[in-house]
């Protein structure tokens, strides 16, 4: 069985014994109980995994990303834009048999995304998608545009790994925690009680939020995962920056002020601008066909290095 299965599995079984000291208190037994069966079942499909699967090969080391998207210049089309790189990652995360789950959301109309924060899950994620992080320009005729002029957006996109909570210390009394009304789904109650939840961590600035489940406790949990990847992301580009080699194994910078890939829809075509090359058949792209691309950089990542 390999290192990745065994920590999943070694997970399971932290959550199996919290979920039996929770049995003991009479009114949470029942629900304890099933949260136990289901834990059971997710191990066993896990260990049959491990016994039928080679290990005649190595596991990247990071196996779980936190991908934010935000809508920038263009107004409402880049929150079309932003929409539609979210679409592309999500065609190409389940193309790759990835699990996806939404974190936080903000829109600012219909199919219209301000801002969209999602975890995605499986082997080799993050090495596919590092070089993902940067400023994606768009070049298109917007639906609304009755004079048929090509415009001009951007969106942002940060990948960022997530990290175990022990490998980031963060002290309690460099938070501001506040609770509010989420505006997103989420059942009925969702408008009702004040289960959103917003941090701040003090000595860098950063602030993050999510609102996507029933309860404040899973909210701040879903949270303060968000915000040890952003602290720990800071950290290494501040380590690499003070070395002169900011992000060397990546190919240019990758941050959100560099425009690393134009969209251009009149051309069909879609420019990486840090490896000088381009791709036709956008459609494709734009549905999660970005093999060539993310094989493309990589190879030059190789070279580079």
């Amino acid at each position: 069985m390999d290192d990745y299965l065994k920590k999943q599995i070694a997970e399971i079984d932290l959550k199996i014994a919290e979920a039996k000291k929770l049995a003991e208190d009479f009114s949470m037994a029942d629900l304890a109980h099933e949260e136990i069966t289901a834990l059971g079942k997710q191990k066993a499909d896990l260990t049959k995994t491990g016994t039928q699967s080679s290990t005649n090969y190595e596991l990247p080391t990071i196996n779980s990303i936190i991908l934010e998207i935000r809508a920038a210049a263009g107004g409402n089309e880049a929150g079309l834009f932003a929409s539609d790189l979210l679409r592309m990652y999500t065609r190409f995360a389940q193309n790759q048999n990835w699990k996806i789950e939404e974190l936080d959301r903000n829109e600012g109309g219909l199919g219209n995304i301000k801002e969209i924060v999602v975890q995605i899950s499986g082997r080799g994620v993050f090495d596919k998608l590092k070089n993902e992080s940067g400023v994606h320009r768009v070049q298109r005729v917007p639906k609304t545009e009755s004079a048929g002029r090509i415009h001009t957006s951007t969106a942002t996109v940060a990948v960022l790994p997530e990290v175990e909570q022990t490998q980031i210390e963060i002290n309690p009394k460099d938070l501001e925690f506040e609770a509010f009304r989420s505006g997103g789904h989420g059942g009925q109650n969702v408008n009702k009680v004040s289960t959103a939840v917003r941090i701040k961590h003090i000595p860098t600035g950063i602030v993050v939020k999510s609102q996507t489940e029933r309860s404040q406790a899973q909210n701040r949990e879903i949270a303060m995962g968000i915000l040890r990847s952003k602290i720990y992301a800071q950290e290494e580009e501040s380590k690499s920056s003070q070395l002169g080699n900011l992000r060397l194994a990546q190919v240019g910078a990758g941050d959100r002020s560099e425009k690393i890939r134009t969209y251009n829809f009149p051309q069909d075509r879609v420019t990486d601008h840090r490896i000088g090359k381009s791709w036709g058949n956008l459609e494709n792209v734009m549905n999660g066909k970005l093999d060539k691309i993310i094989d493309s950089l990589a190879d030059a990542s190789h070279q580079k290095n």
